[in-house]
């Protein structure tokens, strides 16, 4: 079962990435919008919470746009989140049944909650700007492990 989160966070998750890749310009809401083929009035409300907390910032002016103004480092997957998704543990009112099944299955799915979170708290921009790097070289590089551009300069 994937855990799902809602289109608000995908957007967010994915202008956060895109302005911290690219961290020496400023990518105006059309781009980003363009790139990820979502609403850009939608986005726009997105870009505000970010702005708000302080992960993002907007330029004005010709040239203006957004850029990343937190430190990718230390930013985690779950500070942008929590700005969208109800990340609270509210299990605890559901295991007050009186059932000993009832009790054992909410500690298991609070244990569960809470590992996911501690992951989402472990992993930073950084981290999944690797990531991202890493599967595109795998991508390039293509299932035989050669190099797409090397193959295609070797057929012409």
């Amino acid at each position: 079962m994937p855990m799902r989160l809602q289109k608000s966070t995908m957007c967010g998750l994915y202008a956060v990435l895109e302005l911290a890749a690219n961290p020496d310009r400023q990518v105006s809401a059309g781009d980003i919008a363009d790139k990820y083929d979502i609403s850009l009035n939608h986005l726009a409300k997105v870009l505000r919470a970010l702005v708000r907390a302080r992960l993002i910032e907007s330029v004005r002016g010709p040239g203006g746009g957004y850029r990343f103004a937190g430190n990718p480092k230390r930013v985690a997957l779950l500070d942008i989140i929590a700005l969208f998704e109800d990340t609270g543990l509210d299990l605890q009112e559901a295991a007050s049944d009186d059932h000993e099944e009832s009790r054992a299955l909410h500690k298991v799915l609070r244990d569960i909650d809470e590992i996911a979170m501690t992951t989402l708290r472990s992993v930073s921009i950084t981290s999944l700007l690797k990531v991202m790097d890493t599967e595109r070289r795998k991508a390039e590089r293509g299932p035989n492990g050669a190099s797409a551009r090397h193959s295609s300069a070797g057929r012409a």
